[in-house]
C-alpha cells in the first residue's frame, strides 16, 4: 500500500504516513489528520477528545481536499462554529487521509499549541 505525505502549515512539517499503521493513537478517527498530527508531536487542540463534538481541531485544507474522507453535514455544522471557517475547513479529528494533503493550523489553534508543548 502506498504512503501519503501530510504537510502541516505554517509549521512547514511534512510527515509520511502508512495507512496500514492506522490508527496511530486514540484521538479522532483512525487515520484522521488529528491522529496523524498527535502521533508526530504536532499538537492540535481537541477539547472534545477527537469525537467531532466541537470545533477546536479545525484546520484549513490548502491542498488535497479530494484525498480526505467526505465531510458529513454534522462535521460541516461544527466547522461553521470555528473562528476563521473557510469553504475548505475540516475538523482534524474526522478528516481521514487517503492521499497527500496540506493543511493549515489556524493561528488561534497554534497559540494553544505553543502553550502546551508535547
Amino acid at each position: 500500500m502506498a504512503t501519503y505525505t501530510v504537510t502541516f502549515q505554517p509549521l512547514g512539517k511534512s510527515v509520511e504516513v502508512d495507512p496500514a499503521e492506522f490508527p496511530y493513537g486514540r484521538h479522532g478517527a483512525p487515520g484522521s489528520i488529528l491522529d496523524i498530527a498527535l502521533a508526530n508531536d504536532i499538537m492540535i487542540e481537541h477539547a472534545c477528545g477527537g469525537i467531532g463534538a466541537c470545533a477546536t481541531c479545525h484546520v484549513i485544507v490548502r491542498e488535497g481536499m479530494d484525498n480526505l474522507s467526505e465531510a458529513t453535514d454534522e462535521e460541516l455544522d461544527q466547522c461553521d462554529l470555528a473562528p476563521g471557517c473557510t469553504p475548505t475547513s475540516r475538523l482534524a479529528c474526522l478528516a481521514v487521509v487517503a492521499g497527500d494533503v496540506t493543511v493549515e493550523i489556524p493561528g488561534w489553534n497554534r497559540n494553544a499549541v505553543s502553550e502546551h508543548p508535547h
